[in-house]
């Protein structure tokens, strides 16, 4: 492969214009420098706001999160692109179960990281030659809001998300780190969130704090997805029709009016998923439930986690359609994760068959957990 002379303009130039051809919406470019709020994010550390993401606080992932050069000592130049994930049936109004809207359609980490490598590659054949690269999309120890910002693609709004004044904040970010120069952009210094606060008002858990980070304990993103274990009983009925994710801190955000769905396939809803049914959630089997979610990031939280979410919705919805699943739930699931939230719903909906079989597996159950969500379902009947 011979060597290219092209200036720093001229390539970054090619770049972005290939950069919008593969599909990325928005691209900005920035230096290897340490992100500019490092002391936020190690408060955030320091205060246990992770939650269960322990891999977050691993001091290895702490010191390459702190610098760019960590990761990749040629890094000249870190590329930052963002995708809008709007499907064009977007709904603003309430589903049961609710899904955020990212979700709806294929795994942005396979579709964006195969989009950056295509990008690296013609990186390479524009320069001739070879060039060191990490690419990135929530998956590496990079502050992506810190490098978008920087690379002049929107500001990080009070939600914690990074909002572009032209297409709102539903993005998806992803970086390439580069070992090439190229042409940095102006920060996008404004901030434009002025004294607006609704996305901290309308948060039924009152996750988002005062620096701009999300308590993740709290936040019903977390708790529905990355929160392996029981959701805490305080929580349950605050996660509503939530059954992965959560947009209500977009939905009310007034830079969301300008959000225009993607015509972008990849992230187009599934079928499954038009609309999500609560049954189809509580009756996912354990030998075939990946089938209609291959390739999605509803995989994320793996069937004990998406069927305990589904139990939340159902008992917050109080159907009593419901009770037969959760009552077979309750009585054969081998997840004991979701057994004890089936009891859970069965307390909230109520009604003669489901005080029978929660009084029926009181009787032969040996688990203390489960046997003291059964008990607390019956005190509520």
């Amino acid at each position: 492969m011979g060597m290219i002379n092209l200036s720093n303009k001229d390539l970054t130039a090619r770049v972005k214009a290939e950069a919008k051809r593969l599909g990325f919406d928005l691209v900005g470019v920035t230096g290897p420098e340490p992100p500019p709020h490092l002391d936020v994010y190690h408060q955030w550390l320091a205060r246990g706001r992770y939650g269960g993401m322990n891999y977050l606080s691993d001091e290895r992932a702490v010191i390459r999160r702190s610098d760019p050069l960590q990761i990749l000592p040629e890094c000249k130049s870190i590329l930052a692109v963002a995708v809008n994930y709007l499907p064009e049936d977007h709904q603003p109004v309430k589903k049961t179960p609710c899904i955020a809207a990212y979700a709806q359609g294929d795994d942005y980490h396979d579709v964006l990281i195969d989009r950056l490598e295509q990008l690296a590659v013609f990186i390479e054949t524009q320069v001739g030659r070879s060039v060191p690269h990490r690419k990135y999309t929530d998956t590496g120890p990079l502050l992506e809001r810190e490098f978008a910002q920087r690379s002049g693609l929107g500001w990080i709004g009070k939600n914690t998300c990074l909002i572009n004044p032209s297409h709102g904040s539903y993005l998806l970010l992803a970086e390439l780190l580069l070992g090439v120069q190229l042409e940095p952009d102006d920060p996008f210094e404004r901030d434009r969130c002025g004294t607006c606060t609704r996305c901290i008002d309308a948060c039924p858990t009152s996750c988002i704090t005062a620096d701009r980070t999300i308590d993740a304990r709290l936040c019903i993103s977390y708790l529905t997805i990355e929160h392996k274990d029981f959701v805490p009983h305080e929580l349950r009925e605050k996660i509503g029709d939530w059954l992965f994710g959560c947009d209500i801190c977009q939905q009310v955000c007034p830079w969301n009016r300008f959000s225009l769905p993607t015509k972008d396939p990849a992230f187009q809803t599934r079928a499954f998923l038009k609309p999500p049914d609560i049954e189809s959630f509580l009756n996912l089997a354990p030998d075939s439930w990946v089938d209609p979610l291959r390739d999605s990031p509803l995989l994320r939280p793996r069937r004990r986690g998406l069927v305990r979410n589904a139990a939340i919705v159902a008992g917050n919805h109080r159907d009593p359609t419901a009770i037969p699943h959760l009552i077979e739930l309750l009585m054969h699931d081998r997840e004991h994760l979701i057994r004890g939230h089936a009891a859970w719903a069965l307390g909230q909906i109520g009604g003669k068959n489901a005080k029978i079989a929660l009084k029926e597996v009181k009787q032969s159950e040996t688990d203390p957990i489960i046997l003291a969500e059964i008990e607390a379902a019956l005190s509520n009947l």
